[in-house]
Order: C-alpha cells, then structure tokens, then sequence
C-alpha cells in the first residue's frame, strides 16, 4: 500500500481559495489522472476517473474502494482508496509562496497514479469574497469580481502525486 497526495499549485490573482466544488471531499468530484501498473510499468491510454461516491466492495470482501482496474497489458488487479480528511484549498498565501496545496489523497495498490488532469466542477472564492462555481479550469480562468472591483485570475496551475509517508 502506498498512499499518494494530490498537490496543487498555480498563479492566483485576487483569488483567496480554489478548491473542488463541494469542498475537498466532494463526493461528486471527478478526479481524473492516467495510472501506471505496479507489476509490469504499463500506462493506462486514457484517464480514469475517481470519485468518492462510487464505491464497491474490495476483492477479498474487507471493506469498500473507488475503484477496480485490471491492467490490460499484464492482467494484474489493483484498487485506488480516496482518503477524505486530508485536503485543504490552494490559497492566495500558499500560491504566493509558491507551495502546494494537498486536496485528496489515495490510497493505491497495485497502481500508481500520473497526471492529474483539471477540469471542470471547482469553485473560486475572490478576496473580495464572491465564489464562482463550477468553474472549468482545462484552460486559464479569467473573471471580473463586479463586488470587489477587481479582475480574478488562475493561471499556470500543475499537478503532482507526492508519496505520503
């Protein structure tokens, strides 16, 4: 078992949060991201999506996952666990230091997860306190707060797995 940490970063103009749009453990959010096999190295063609309210029960019948995938080149079976609790937004502080901001983590076994793919489902809370939502974030965001009197940017936003220990 090896637990991994989905961290973000980018450049936030008059952005105080982003984060998934019902928060970190969204239960609807789709987290989509290739994975590479454990076994034989192979990467998955497409992304696969996670989401916390699909579940199903585990091979052995101890507890309930996210997700059961085959690898289609070795046939090895492995599982990715979303472990709610432990994400926070990416904050106008944590973006200015040019830190990452931990939104979920998983669980993986016999997987590894590659390439977080952004997409639509986030919400933007300005500085000036009004949220956009549903926001698509495949492509830069670009908005005007008519409450504050200020544009609101994201920009140059990355991804990585970070191995939890």
């Amino acid at each position: 078992m090896v637990n991994f940490l989905l961290r973000i970063t980018g450049d936030l103009e008059n952005v105080a949060n982003l984060q998934p749009q019902g928060g970190c453990d969204d239960p609807n959010f789709s987290y989509f991201f290739k994975l590479k096999c454990g076994s034989c190295g192979e990467v998955t063609e497409k992304e696969t999506c996670v989401q916390l309210s699909d579940t199903m029960p585990l091979p052995t019948g101890r507890g309930t996952t996210n997700l059961i995938q085959k690898c289609k080149f070795c046939g090895r079976e492995g599982t990715v666990t979303m472990v709610t609790g432990r994400g926070a937004p990416l904050t106008l502080d944590t973006a200015e230091k040019g830190d990452w901001a931990s939104i979920m983590k998983f669980d993986c076994r016999g997987f590894e997860p590659l390439g977080f793919v952004f997409g639509d489902g986030w919400k933007v809370q300005s500085v000036a306190g009004t949220v956009f939502e549903n926001v698509d974030l495949s492509e830069e965001f670009y908005e005007y707060d008519e409450k504050g009197e200020v544009s609101v940017m994201i920009s140059n936003l990355s991804s990585e797995f970070k191995v939890d220990k």
